[in-house]
């Protein structure tokens, strides 16, 4: 029987995070998952838990209310209304990326700081809104 000729492995690694250095379009990368993974976790919670509300009677809203109205409710959907603005604007710049545009090294890091800042400004104004009213 012929035995199978030993050769050493010459192939090539996969990249790891050692060897790339840290970006900031990896970074708002990252936050995209990241803000999906929470709108879908923490936002599904909040969204069944209100129209549980809204179906369960006067005192079951009045109940959801109470907490939604707290410090910790009000921390929750800022939370929650920043991940949305965040994950939008990350979600329209991999768009433009995805068009084909974008991908020139100073664009890219310019539109990879641009995007959580215009998230945190989307949300400032989305807040301030709600709340002057």
């Amino acid at each position: 029987m012929a035995q199978a000729e030993t050769k050493p492995n010459n192939r090539p690694l996969s990249p790891h995070l050692s060897i790339w250095r840290w970006g900031p379009a990896m970074a708002v990368s990252i936050l995209h998952r990241v803000t999906g993974d929470g709108m879908a976790l923490v936002g599904l919670g909040v969204l069944v838990w209100w129209l549980a509300a809204l179906a369960g009677g006067e005192a079951s809203f009045a109940a959801f209310t109470a907490h939604a109205g707290a410090w910790y409710g009000k921390v929750v959907l800022v939370g929650l209304s920043w991940a949305f603005f965040t994950h939008m604007a990350s979600g329209i710049r991999h768009f433009v990326l995805d068009l084909g545009a974008g991908y020139e090294l100073n664009s890219n890091a310019l539109w990879s700081w641009i995007t959580p800042l215009l998230a945190l400004v989307a949300t400032a104004l989305f807040w301030a809104a709600i709340w002057l009213n």
